[in-house]
This record gives C-alpha cells, structure tokens and sequence, in this order.
C-alpha cells in the first residue's frame, strides 16, 4: 500500500511565536521555511523534522534544492504559499511562481514595498494619499517641505512601522532626520527589509493631519471584505510615528463609511496589482472622512495585532491565512463581531539588559483578557533609532473604561508594569 501525500501550505521565513501558534492551533497544516538564526534563538518548541527546512533565505537556489528534497522525502504536496513578513513577501513570490501558487506576483510585491511607487499609481489612479517625493540631499528635503502646511515625514523607501520614520516641521529638523536616516540606513544594508529598487536615498511625504488606522481585508475579483479595522494610539510626547497600542473599531464607537473604505482598498489593491490574498492597509482620516491612503502589503497585520483579534472576537487571523492560501475564502458578510477591546505594548524605558518585568499590578485587574510577554530575563534592550523591536516586551489587552481618551489609558496601564534594567 502507497504512502499518502501530505496536503500543506507553505510558511515562508516567519518567526517562531508564528510557527507554535499555527502548529498548535491547526496541526499538520503548514510546512515551515525557517531562517536557522530564528530557530537558534526561539524558547519555542522546535517543530518535528517533516514541519520545518532550516535554511538561509538570502539562498534562493539553497532553498529550492532544500524544498524539492523536503517534499520528496516526506511526500509533501503544497497546496497553498504564505507570508507573515513583508521582508521575504519577494521572496514568497518568486517559490509562488515556479511552484504554480497563487500569490501576488513579484511586480506586485515589489510596487507595494515602495512607498514612492505605490503613491505615484494611486495618485495616477484618482485615490488618495499624501504627495511625494524622492530625496538624496537634506536640502531636497527642505525643497519639499517648504509650502507644505503640515509639514512632512521623512521615511525609507522601504521599510515597515515606524522604522526611522521622523516627522519635520522646520529646515533644522529636515537636516537633523535626513542624517539620522542616512546613518543608520547604511547600518543596516544587509537587513533585506530595507532593500528597494530604488537609487534615491529616501522619501519625503506630505504630512496628512488626522487619526491613523490600520486594517486587514481579503481581496476578491469584484470586491473587499473587512477583517478588522484599529486605530493606533500613538501619544504624543513619544517619537513620531511610535505606535504603543491599537484599539478596535466596531460598529458601536465607528462612524466610519465602510462602504466608502471597502471601494477605496478595492481600487488601491488592483492599481498595486494585486487581486487575491489577505492584505495589510494603514489609513489616515482626515475631516472629510475619507480614507488616505499611507501604505499596503500583502499580508495580513502583524505585532500584537493577532493576539487582539483571538481575545476580542475569536479570530485566528493566522489560520484564517493558511486557508486563504488555499483558496478557502470565508463569506464574512459582516458577520465578525468584535467586543471593542485595546491592545497595549509594554516597551522598555530606556537600554539594557533586562532584569525583571513585574505584571501584579495589573493581573488581578478584571477588564484585562490577556498578559503577554515576549521577552525574557537577559534579553538586551536597544533603543530607536539604532533598533525598533528589542523595546517591544510584550503586550496587554484589555478592555478600556471609555472609547475616549485611549492615550491616556494605555499610559495609564502601561505605568503599572514594572521593569528592572540592568545597564
């Protein structure tokens, strides 16, 4: 009697609280492709052997000799691809195309990753989005900037969050960023999430006032539907663009026009050509209630987004990947329903190594759902702009007091953990 062949979907170059979560959650449903330096650093559970190909993923011709082994070996049929990171979604494209996989093509990838480009079509296309402009010299930038009512950011061309992302509002602020960016951009030339085609330096865009939202949706041949929308809470008196938390948008605190939303990202995602997959979108709001367009990818969002979703309305938006991937594409219809709840970063102070993080304060509280940490005792803090992540110890979710003042409340929250550095 034959062996049967094994039906996975592909997991490409995702990290390890990813991979125990689908492990655990929907066993036997992916095949994981895992950098080695990710796997020597998890506290996770190492995944059986038939799960997981350790291997370099700046290989390509590495990783297609160790997939065709793989699959051969332990019968293996893939039946979807994925990706959870925007820095290997390049890399996803291309195993998609010659594994005959749906996935957006590497044209597609790569338009969405630059954050010049992708503007530049949705302006051609009548969205829209904040103006742009590409910069090689901090006079450029002041170039840009001068008329501009609100000022500007300056950014990478690629890149994701609030990486090396500086808002300017006078000539010495332009000068100041332009060399922050250009300093550690060189810092961080093998890092491939920084990579992009273009030979300009970096982006200068129009600052567009209003509160920032973040959305996942699944593109279909003639229309959206909406996972979740969140607003990020980014105070004030931290770096521009820090977000320290995100709080749902349901129907009972949104006055959003999600008919409006859902013609927008419809439109966006087919300019960037893209027509099928989850996708990440981050929006402002302006006064006219209409959508401003920042960035999008496609993938769904990641950071303590997740987490948020499984307690607030029990979605596994990883899952919920795999069978996208697959082409088992749910009809929400508006049927998610979310209970309007806040997910708060616990980040560090300043660096260090950490000593302790105490979370009694805030554990017997009743409106708190989860406590999460990610980082352990001995793990060493670096401090932005040399490092983004290392700060980001964890996460709490909760449900707030008020809709209102969300700022102050995360604040509020995130003064009762307690951190011990050692410096």
């Amino acid at each position: 009697m034959k062996e049967p062949w094994h039906n996975r979907v592909l997991v490409v170059g995702t990290t390890a609280d990813y991979i125990d979560w689908i492990r655990k959650a929907v066993p036997e449903r992916a095949l994981f492709i895992t950098a080695p330096s990710i796997r020597k650093t998890a506290a996770e559970d190492r995944p059986k052997e038939h799960e997981e190909i350790l291997v370099p993923l700046t290989d390509p011709a590495g990783i297609r000799t160790a997939l065709d082994t793989h699959l051969a070996r332990y019968k293996i049929r893939l039946t979807g691809i994925t990706c959870f990171d925007c820095e290997h979604m390049g890399l996803t494209a291309d195993l998609a195309e010659r594994l005959k996989l749906t996935y957006p093509g590497r044209k597609a990838v790569d338009t969405a990753r630059d954050k010049f480009v992708s503007k530049r079509l949705w302006q051609e296309a009548g969205l829209r989005c904040p103006s742009v402009s590409m910069v090689n010299t901090a006079e450029d930038a002041r170039c840009f900037m001068a008329g501009l009512p609100h000022g500007m950011v300056l950014k990478p061309v690629a890149g994701s969050g609030s990486e090396l992302v500086f808002k300017c509002r006078t000539p010495g602020q332009a000068d100041a960023a332009f060399d922050v960016i250009r300093d550690e951009l060189k810092k961080r030339l093998a890092n491939p999430l920084f990579h992009s085609g273009q030979p300009d330096l970096m982006l200068a865009e129009e600052m567009i006032p209003g509160p920032e939202y973040s959305c996942d949706f699944i593109m279909g041949k003639t229309s959206v539907q909406v996972i979740r929308i969140t607003r990020k809470i980014k105070p004030r008196h931290l770096p521009f663009g820090t977000t320290t938390g995100y709080a749902l948008v349901t129907d009972q605190n949104s006055h959003l026009d999600k008919k409006r939303l859902e013609e927008t990202l419809f439109k966006a995602a087919r300019t960037l050509g893209i027509h099928s997959g989850i996708c990440m979108v981050d929006f402002i709001l302006t006064d006219r209630q209409a959508p401003v367009l920042i960035e999008m990818t496609p993938r769904p969002g990641g950071d303590c987004l997740p987490y948020l979703l499984r307690q607030a309305g029990g979605l596994d938006i990883l899952s919920l990947a795999l069978d996208v991937a697959q082409g088992k594409v749910p009809a929400l219809n508006g049927n998610l329903r979310f209970t309007p709840m806040v997910a708060v970063k616990i980040l560090a102070e300043k660096a260090g190594t950490l000593k302790n993080i105490d979370t009694r304060e805030v554990a017997g509280d009743p409106r708190i759902r989860e406590i999460f940490l990610s980082k352990k005792p001995g793990h060493v803090v670096v401090m932005p702009p040399q490092d983004y992540d290392s700060r980001v110890l964890g996460h709490i979710i909760t449900l707030p007091d008020t809709p209102n003042y969300l700022d102050a409340q995360c604040g509020l929250m995130r003064l009762r953990v307690k951190t011990e550095m050692d410096q």
